[in-house]
């Protein structure tokens, strides 16, 4: 065998080795991006929790509120009545 015939055979199987062990590492590294991406998914899965939470608060928090204005104002309104009735 020829020493161009071998070194060619030998940078063949180095690169073949190479690409194998890159197709590894692109393999893990995809891997992790799908465990990151999971992890997110639930991160943002919880962040809707609490957001919906505290709107539920704040509708609430509004609804009162509204009900204490509208009971001011009656109050408020019978005391005027009353006011010029007399």
């Amino acid at each position: 065998m020829e020493p161009t015939q071998l070194t060619i055979i030998l940078i063949s199987f180095a690169l073949a080795l190479l690409l194998i062990i890159l197709g590894i590492q692109v393999w893990y590294i995809l891997k992790e991006i799908r465990i990151s991406m999971q992890k997110m998914n639930t991160m943002l899965d919880d962040a809707k929790k609490v957001s919906g939470t505290v709107s539920e608060g704040v509708v609430g928090m509004s609804g009162f509120m509204n009900g204490l204005k509208t009971g001011l104002s009656a109050v408020t309104s019978l005391l005027h009545k009353g006011d010029k009735n007399e």
